[in-house]
């Protein structure tokens, strides 16, 4: 790696590099606990604080690569039901808006992505998540993205269409951005939709709230738990950083949903999908 990723990380706090050690079982012990009771695990200060600056710095020189959209989306990313009555969380819209920088823009020189391809990394979130399948997404446009978000923007509540993600704090805006999340609000047997529309109400008491700061990495089970990050105030843009692993290896997204993210599909979007490359149009 032409980044020395044991510069970055604080491994005195988190000695992944030792997966022998006593320390790190008792890291990894007290991480699964964590994802196990409340389905989150923050490991603050995972890169060093004199190293933020310069995650920040790279971020600011790709933000304005970020690919921007625009939505309105309910808690579980699903078309309009009108069978049900329209307060009913199936039918409840909220504004959603996207600013992500495509993966091709995080190179071998890049320290966002050298925590991402550090062997070591992967296998203690692949551990803590007690994933028996786990592969670094094969996509070239999304398994290292930057996540960037101004004022006014933020994250509605929503479930997660996948099992868990892991993120990294760069840098936040002045004010708002909070991570609030209702552990387990469902299960795969129950729905739970009056613990739903509590929480849309706001008017339920399983809500956390995390203030995540620069440096901090977060291990996130959102399949089933709500979860949002509330709107932003002030000029200085917020950063975050998300690295994506799989149950499959070689997986790619769709070109629908690559092109929707990103601006644009690469030709082994079209292949995989089945579609001849020659006919990809940006």
């Amino acid at each position: 790696m032409a980044i020395d990723v044991l510069d970055l990380v604080d491994l005195d706090k988190y000695p992944i590099h030792l997966p022998t050690s006593g320390d790190f079982r008792s890291l990894l012990a007290q991480t699964q606990a964590q994802l196990n009771d409340d389905g989150c695990a923050v490991l603050r200060g995972f890169v060093r604080a004199d190293r933020i600056t310069g995650l920040v710095q790279e971020a600011n020189r790709v933000a304005d690569r970020g690919h921007r959209s625009f939505n309105r989306t309910n808690v579980y990313f699903t078309q309009d039901n009108p069978a049900y009555r329209e307060s009913h969380p199936l039918r409840r819209f909220f504004d959603r808006s996207n600013s992500f920088v495509p993966a091709d823009n995080f190179g071998p020189e890049s320290s966002i992505r050298s925590i991402y391809e550090w062997p070591l990394f992967s296998a203690f979130v692949q551990q803590a998540l007690c994933e028996d399948r786990f592969f670094r997404y094969a996509d070239p446009l999304a398994d290292v993205i930057v996540n960037v978000a101004e004022e006014g923007a933020g994250f509605p509540w929503h479930f997660d269409t996948n099992n868990f993600t892991v993120t990294l704090a760069i840098q936040n805006a002045e004010q708002g951005g909070e991570f609030e999340y209702c552990p387990n609000l469902r299960t795969p047997d129950d729905e739970n939709y009056p613990g739903v529309e509590a929480v849309l109400d706001e008017n339920s008491s399983t809500v956390k709230t995390l203030a995540l700061q620069p440096g901090d990495l977060q291990i996130f089970k959102g399949r089933y738990s709500l979860h949002r990050v509330r709107p932003l105030a002030g000029p200085r843009r917020r950063y975050v950083a998300i690295y994506s692993f799989v149950e499959e290896p070689a997986m790619v997204g769709s070109p629908e949903r690559t092109r929707q993210l990103y601006g644009r599909v690469l030709p082994v979007h079209m292949e995989r999908a089945g579609v001849r490359a020659d006919t990809l149009v940006d």
